[in-house]
């Protein structure tokens, strides 16, 4: 039976609608691939970029790790050349207790001068001259491997010249503070400080007297003939068992080998009073 007019429309234009819903199906999952395909060939691009970027930041790490170690190296063969050149300049009394001593010492450094102190507990306390600090606004601490501290002023006993500073939290090699009163005439000794700029110098020396009275009019220093120059103010003086005995604080510049020293018992107390006033705690026993 032949179809009718109307019929045959109806078909055309069903068949139409398909072609032109195929056609556009066919041209939607062509931009969708397209679209599909440049997306991948930029993540294998950034993934290409990425991975070049991390191997040469990869190298660049190795590099620095390599430097690190080098230098680090430098460094311990500098301390010990140091070390050896300090010991071969002093006598056998101190050879074996320098490598120890020195660090424990520390240059104090405000932004108007430099001078010397020592490590005194475990926790970072540092005693040095009060008046190192005078006129100064910024205060750093400096070790015998080169590390810049930034250190904090706890307080100071402005008659006994004693300052009391506080290293960032860690664990320290330190000094023990002899009984000064145990101090004999002629029994030898040594100053580490930095002279002139020169740090961790040492030099060596005898107890001259003790109980010198100092500007404070107090009998309360020990006499050295061992060299003390500016930039030695707060540093330690050493006995032969590696114990302080005072604290380096003035010399007479218009004579030869006249030293002194803080005796260390003022000292403990100098520290203990601070310490009460600004911690309520006792530092040294």
């Amino acid at each position: 039976m032949a179809l009718k007019k109307h019929h045959k429309i109806l078909i055309g234009s069903f068949t139409t609608i398909v072609i032109i819903f195929m056609i556009a199906s066919g041209i939607l999952i062509y931009m969708l691939y397209s679209d599909l395909n440049i997306k991948y060939n930029e993540i294998n691009q950034n993934i290409e970029s990425y991975q070049l970027l991390t191997t040469s930041q990869i190298n660049e790490l190795t590099k620095n790790i390599q430097q690190t170690q080098l230098s680090v190296s430098s460094i311990n063969q500098t301390f010990n050349n140091q070390i050896d050149l300090l010991r071969a300049s002093t006598s056998s009394d101190f050879s074996k207790i320098i490598g120890e001593a020195v660090k424990s010492v520390v240059t104090v450094r405000t932004d108007v001068a430099q001078a010397t102190g020592f490590i005194i507990d475990e926790s970072g306390y540092v005693v040095t001259n009060a008046h190192v600090l005078s006129g100064g606004h910024q205060l750093m601490t400096i070790d015998y491997n080169q590390q810049e501290r930034t250190t904090r002023l706890i307080g100071y006993d402005k008659d006994l010249d004693i300052a009391l500073l506080k290293l960032p939290k860690g664990d320290y090699d330190y000094l023990t503070l002899a009984d000064s009163d145990q101090v004999e005439v002629g029994q030898k000794v040594i100053a580490i400080g930095n002279p002139l700029g020169l740090q961790f110098s040492v030099s060596e020396g005898i107890v001259s007297a003790v109980n010198r009275q100092g500007s404070n009019a107090l009998d309360a220093y020990i006499q050295t003939d061992a060299a003390l120059n500016p930039g030695n103010s707060g540093g330690p003086l050493i006995d032969s068992n590696g114990e302080v005995i005072g604290i380096n604080n003035f010399k007479i510049s218009s004579g030869e080998s006249l030293g002194f020293s803080l005796e260390s018992n003022y000292i403990k107390e100098a520290v203990n009073r601070i310490a009460q006033q600004q911690l309520n705690q006792t530092l040294i026993n």
